[in-house]
């Protein structure tokens, strides 16, 4: 079973009034260089100017991100907390049905273990990515900046977090989600926690290529100075239950096939009725309806409902549905959660078709974790995303 340990957090040091909303930002792989500059101006001291190394500084960039680093720390502008701790991680915000909502989840550092030692378990397949940007900004930084997203097979760990502890730092982010971060150092509730984690494997949820990055440095770093707090990563952990995972899909854009072609193939597997025009409403038509929804370049849908029989033994995913069907079709399949972004990609000429996926649940996770299959790539985004800079993890420390 997993090691899961409290850690000396790395942090901005609130006692100065600083405003974590401007100095923090979302995870940095959900923007661009563009908006990394709009972060990187809210505030001299923003985590972008760290956890976001611009290419155009080229293999510089970053040694530059660890000199700022150093020169933060050495201006109190960042501090290490003196003594390992919990951090409980709280969200209010509202979803997409308009309903307010509160999660809770715990940072702490989790053992990095090989593919296949069973305690830390993938979720779904990912798709091919660049790992040297974060390889490269680990070994100059030796700081954990963003933690992986875990979910726990273990019961009760929700009840553990509810009770309020030391708040370290909160946050409203663009969103309008309240981010509040508290410290726990009594040990005995440090132990409960660990206990209960450690009782059973963890599911990564979101970060499977921060996870794959930890474990090449520690590799790498085997019988080196460098081996130091290496053999763990940043992680939150919050309890696989309904209450405390917000799931949206993140839908497909489909180019190098006309939309033709692929209608035509999509026909041989699901039934077509028209839609009408797409907007966000357009998600909840399709939970009702059982059905996915094809959408063309002017915006206009068509909803998906699958035929009975044509997917025998395929599982039940609406992102396994579609690779099944279009197994024999040739196309070219990019990814992208929000309708609003989906219908400007299609408005761009980006694509020349998407298909509006239903979110997992609950259940088709949970049935993941323990049969030990993976969903196909991309079928899950977990919201709200957690915000880079309220937490980091030195490995020194």
């Amino acid at each position: 079973m997993p090691r899961f340990e409290p850690f000396r957090g790395l942090r901005y040091d609130t006692s100065h009034s600083t405003d974590l909303s401007r100095v923090s930002s979302p995870p940095y792989d959900v923007f661009n260089e563009a908006t990394r500059e709009e972060y990187a101006q809210k505030d001299a001291h923003n985590i972008v100017r760290i956890d976001y190394p611009l290419e155009r500084d080229g293999a510089e960039r970053y040694d530059l991100a660890a000199r700022q680093l150093r020169e933060w720390l050495e201006g109190r502008i960042l501090i290490v907390d003196e003594r390992p701790a919990f951090y409980i991680y709280r969200m209010t915000f509202t979803d997409e049905t308009l309903t307010t909502r509160s999660t809770v989840g715990v940072l702490g550092a989790l053992e990095v273990v090989d593919v296949g030692a069973g305690a830390v378990l993938p979720h779904e397949q990912t798709t091919p990515k660049a790992k040297t940007d974060r390889l490269d900004l680990t070994r100059a930084t030796r700081v954990n900046l963003s933690p992986v997203w875990c979910l726990s097979l273990s019961s009760g760990l929700s009840t553990l977090l509810q009770e309020p502890a030391t708040e370290v730092g909160r946050c409203v982010d663009e969103q309008g989600v309240l981010h509040v971060v508290e410290r726990v150092e009594d040990p005995r509730r440090q132990a409960a926690i660990n206990e209960c984690v450690s009782q059973q494997p963890v599911l990564i949820a979101d970060g499977h290529h921060r996870y794959a990055i930890s474990r090449i440095y520690r590799d790498e770093t085997v019988g080196t100075t460098s081996a130091r707090g290496a053999d763990m990563t940043l992680t939150y952990v919050a309890e696989l239950v309904e209450e405390q995972l917000s799931i949206a899909a993140i839908h497909r854009l489909y180019s190098e096939v006309s939309f033709c072609d692929l209608s035509a193939s999509l026909a041989e597997y699901f039934t077509l009725t028209d839609t009408g025009e797409v907007n966000a409403s357009t998600l909840l038509d399709m939970r009702h309806k059982g059905a996915l929804c094809l959408v063309d370049q002017h915006g206009h849908g068509t909803f998906l409902t699958p035929i009975a029989g044509k997917f025998t033994g395929v599982r039940d995913l609406d992102s396994a549905r579609l690779e099944h069907a279009l197994r024999i079709t040739p196309h070219s399949v990019a990814y992208q959660h929000g309708v609003d972004d989906v219908l400007t990609a299609l408005r761009s000429d980006r694509c020349a078709a998407a298909v509006l996926i239903r979110p997992v649940n609950i259940d088709q996770i949970r049935h993941v974790a323990d049969s030990g299959e993976l969903m196909p790539p991309k079928s899950t985004f977990f919201t709200p995303k957690l915000r880079t800079g309220l937490i980091m993890r030195p490995l020194d420390a």
